[in-house]
């Protein structure tokens, strides 16, 4: 009798570790992307799954209030792996802008993903045809400390404009700008994401838009002063009722892990995502590649990530 209770009792402990190896074996890990209007998001969804699908790690996106707030929660240890501009990740290794005396330590780059282009979004009619027409005028500089804040600082003090002083700033999601710029309450927004986004996008549909282009002139100032910037144009068509080219400035969207998780763990992130661009039906991901995923780096790469670029022959050894 007693060997019969050993038998079944063992038969149902069998059931029940293979019952939870299937349910709760893969490692549990956190990806924050951005707002839901931007391009992070809807890109953070795909690059989660393809990792998911080609790894044992289960990893979960979450909407963010992106850039700033994405690398303060990673160095916080509340998230595993983030989205970020290259240039806000900068400002958090040398601890300036709105990291000044918090410099971040322990978040690694996995590696750039495509440009991520500042628009300046108004309507058609707004009579804003240049960035020094801003003045005095109700416009969404993002939230305090956001990668677009930041642009949207750096490119208003490049035309003799401070957001203090010159203009009425509202601190806006992309959704609540284009909300705004579609009901009269603001007459534009800066717009830091990968074109086309989808905000914009949604507010071409129902409304006359333009894009404030940055003259040249300042967009070779903007590149000399802060390296991570590179001359960008929004091409004819990007966005319904955008018949011409729009010259502009871009800085890169990132990946970015904390130096908690383990090398294996971030070398086989790492492959999956630059492996498999192919799988990712997001228009950026045409422009995720091995190839560019080093530039604009401003800070150390995970040992996971440098050891698979390594691999790829992209890094010496």
């Amino acid at each position: 009798m007693k060997k019969k209770r050993y038998i079944l009792s063992f038969a149902m402990l069998l059931v029940l570790s293979l019952a939870l190896a299937a349910c709760g074996g893969s490692k549990q890990l956190s990806m924050l992307t951005g707002g839901t209007g931007g391009t992070y998001y809807p890109l953070g969804g795909q690059i989660a799954e393809i990792i998911s699908d080609e790894t044992g790690l289960e990893v979960t996106p979450s909407a963010s209030n992106a850039s700033a707030d994405n690398v303060a929660d990673l160095a916080a240890g509340d998230a595993d792996l983030a989205f970020t501009q290259t240039d806000v990740m900068a400002n958090a290794a040398e601890g300036i802008n709105s990291f000044e005396g918090k410099a971040v330590d322990n978040v690694l780059a996995i590696g750039s993903l495509y440009p991520e282009t500042i628009q300046i979004v108004t309507t058609a009619d707004s009579g804003i045809t240049s960035v020094e027409d801003l003045e005095g005028k109700k416009v969404s500089v993002g939230a305090p400390g956001s990668g677009t804040y930041v642009n949207a600082e750096q490119i208003l003090a490049a035309h003799g404009l401070s957001i203090e002083d010159d203009i009425e700033a509202q601190n806006l999601s992309f959704d609540e700008s284009t909300s705004g710029i579609q009901d009269g309450n603001i007459d534009a927004a800066f717009i830091t994401a990968g074109t086309p986004t989808g905000s914009v996008e949604g507010l071409a549909a129902t409304t006359d838009i333009a894009i404030v282009p940055i003259a040249q002139d300042v967009i070779d100032e903007l590149v000399k002063e802060f390296p991570y910037y590179a001359a960008n144009t929004i091409p004819s068509g990007t966005y319904t009722g955008i018949d011409g080219e729009v010259t502009t400035v871009a800085v890169l969207a990132m990946l970015a892990v904390s130096d908690s998780l383990s090398e294996d763990d971030v070398y086989d992130i790492t492959k999956a995502l630059y492996e498999n661009t192919g799988e990712i039906t997001h228009e950026k991901g045409k422009m995720i590649s091995k190839d560019s995923a080093l530039d604009g780096i401003g800070i150390d790469l995970h040992p996971g990530a440098e050891k698979y670029f390594k691999e790829e022959g992209l890094l010496s050894e």
